[in-house]
């Protein structure tokens, strides 16, 4: 094994196995790469779960400026809007490039594309594949691709510990296989290790997706922005089920409603109703269910008998649980489902560190703001990660020496994590609420145990959550209900979340003394 890392030095190494990832990896070629994956190639990727699909301006009625338009008004004020423009404008070239690597897109008879409608869109615009299959499709098209591709050296069972860094700039990975820990000397990285759902009790993401790209990058130094913007989807199965299966805005789209255990249709009133923004439907399912009601989706009238057609994956789930959509509503729930913010990255995904590049779900670019436009993650995993790949290759290699392999951290456990960030961070965020999650995480962030990294990154979504005294996008605070008059993109580094909770934890633990004394 020794002799083989060795011969990997000096070559970039990607560390993620989902659609950025591996889409990065590929566009790298004939560049020699690394990619490490932790568990075998689309076991744990979030990528793979995503029914939803890829939104693009690919409808003779739709442009670019119209998708951009709808990206910006989701985004609630906290879009840049130079790189939303530049990745929608590069959007309808990434379908066709997907393509041409062999996902098969759903097609009407006549070959043209079968566009799919989503919650805040203005034109039908969603690419599906296999109706509700769209990421595993894609995932399947990469992943053979990547398999079949020389310049690619793919290390399954191989997770990424630490970065090495030195003068704010990367030296390499301290990583580790089943048997021992390994250096891979590198001055370039990139991070695609997906979202945060992992550290939430009820979500759509793989378990095992608890930001690890996120504390890697912020104990190399790297600055974090808009963690506190969490994307909760509206219509998570309702069910014992652990990743929640999803039930995708599409279903909306084709007409389905919202209703509760009395038959109220209680989204009817709202602009946009069901198609609303999906922080304004979680939060109204939210409350409903807060007020003592179970909540459905109901697709008996549409798509009605065609649901099975349709939908596939959901209607072989549902099917598991004893419901028929056709003939039965389907009971949902909100469910953390994707996090706009992440590892701050300029348009070509370089972060704060030099040779540190993020794409997908684990960088923040500016595209979402505070509030995801549906379908937009999957388009801009495979628009930047293009670009990644791009500057990635055009850098340069630095100079570096080779190194040993020391004791690596230990493996992570978001367990002690996910109760925490759930009662405190939930769709509906209030101070004290927000103060008792620090004060819990705080402890366990500075502790050597397995959760000290999922604790970690915690901390740093509640402590921005803390300092967001507004609402806005998918930061809802109950104690400041309003948006404030102009809206501003946070940013975070490791010592500052560090420093923050401290003082919270100090205030908390001189008020309490005071008070027995």
């Amino acid at each position: 094994m020794s002799t083989e890392i060795s011969a990997l030095a000096n070559r970039p190494v990607i560390i993620g196995g989902g659609a950025a990832g591996l889409m990065a990896a590929l566009q790298m070629a004939p560049e020699p790469v690394v990619l490490l994956s932790k568990a075998p190639l689309g076991a744990e990727a979030s990528s793979l779960w995503a029914q939803g699909g890829l939104a693009a301006a690919m409808g003779d009625d739709d442009d670019p400026a119209l998708h951009l338009a709808d990206t910006i008004a989701a985004g609630a004020g906290l879009c840049d809007e130079a790189v939303a423009r530049r990745i929608v404008q590069a959007a309808p070239a990434a379908v066709e490039h997907l393509a041409r690597l062999g996902v098969a897109f759903d097609r009407r008879p006549d070959g043209g594309w079968r566009l799919g409608l989503e919650a805040a869109h203005s034109r039908n615009r969603i690419v599906h594949a296999t109706g509700d299959g769209t990421g595993r499709e894609i995932m399947r098209a990469l992943i053979a691709a990547v398999r079949r591709c020389p310049s690619i050296t793919l290390l399954e069972g191989v997770e990424a510990r630490s970065l090495i860094v030195e003068d704010n700039s990367i030296r390499g990975v301290l990583a580790v296989n089943a048997k021992r820990p390994l250096v891979i000397d590198t001055t370039r990285v990139v991070l695609a290790t997906g979202g945060i759902g992992g550290l939430f009790l009820d979500s759509t993401n793989p378990a095992g997706c608890f930001g690890q790209g996120l504390t890697l990058a912020a104990r190399a130094g790297a600055k974090l922005s808009d963690l506190e913007f969490v994307q909760f989807h509206p219509t998570a199965f309702d069910g014992p089920s652990r990743p929640m299966p999803l039930v995708t805005e599409a279903v909306r789209g084709d007409g389905a409603i919202l209703i509760d255990d009395t038959g109220q249709r209680f989204m009817a009133d709202q602009p946009g109703a069901e198609l609303a923004p999906r922080d304004i439907v979680a939060r109204a399912v939210w409350r409903r269910r807060a007020e003592g009601h179970r909540v459905f989706l109901d697709a008996r009238q549409h798509p009605g008998a065609e649901f099975a057609t349709r939908y596939p994956v959901i209607s072989a789930f549902c099917k598991m649980a004893g419901i028929d959509p056709a003939t039965d509503p389907i009971p949902v729930r909100p469910a953390v489902h994707y996090h706009m913010g992440g590892i701050a990255v300029d348009i070509e995904g370089r972060s704060s560190v030099d040779g540190l590049w993020a794409c997908g779900e684990a960088s923040r670019t500016g595209l979402h703001g505070a509030n995801r436009l549906a379908s937009n993650s999957l388009m801009e995993a495979i628009v930047c990660a293009q670009w990644v790949a791009e500057s990635v290759t055009g850098a340069s290699r630095g100079t570096l020496k080779a190194r040993v392999a020391t004791a690596p951290p230990p493996a992570s456990d978001s367990s002690a994590v996910r109760p925490i960030l759930s009662k405190g961070l939930g769709v509906l965020r209030e101070r004290h609420g927000i103060e008792r999650a620090i004060r819990s995480l705080y402890p366990l962030a500075n502790s050597s145990s397995a959760a000290s990294d999922p604790a970690l990154i915690g901390l740093m979504i509640a402590v921005g959550a803390w300092q967001r005294e507004e609402s806005r996008g998918g930061h809802f605070r109950s104690d400041f209900p309003d948006a404030l008059p102009s809206a501003v993109p946070s940013s975070i580094s490791l010592a500052d979340a560090l420093g923050t909770a401290r003082d919270i934890v100090g205030t908390e633990f001189l008020s309490t003394g005071s008070a027995q004394s």
